[in-house]
């Protein structure tokens, strides 16, 4: 009987998944209910999930219990995580949605927009 081999879940990045998009970035959401070319920005990255929580995108209401911090409790809407094949960096020099590779700058890594490039860092 073969071993099986070992397959890697994450890149080999010293630990750490990096994705596309950061925190405070502008995004199109391009799959699911919420498609849309209207840009958005991300509240929150999870990279070890490889999800993104983008303001205003899969809205859900949340039961609050009743504690000291919210006496009343009750019922608020909050934004849950998408995945974040999902999005894409919006450019405003093409004024949509772009893909990203990454340039080499004085040493630095710099996401770079494919069909107009644009710098993103």
């Amino acid at each position: 009987m073969a071993a099986r081999k070992a397959t890697p879940t994450a890149p080999k990045t010293g630990g750490r998944t990096r994705l596309h998009v950061k925190k405070g970035d502008k995004v199109v959401v391009i799959a699911g209910s919420w498609k849309s070319s209207e840009p958005r920005q991300v509240l929150k990255v999870d990279a070890a999930r490889q999800r993104v929580v983008v303001e205003g995108v899969n809205m859900r209401w949340k039961h609050e219990r009743r504690s000291q911090q919210n006496p009343e409790g009750g019922r608020i809407q909050k934004e849950f995580p998408i995945a974040v094949s999902n999005v894409l960096l919006y450019s405003e020099k093409a004024g949509k949605g772009v893909r990203t590779r990454i340039e080499l700058v004085d040493g630095k890594r710099v996401r770079v927009g494919v069909p107009c490039g644009t710098k993103f860092d």
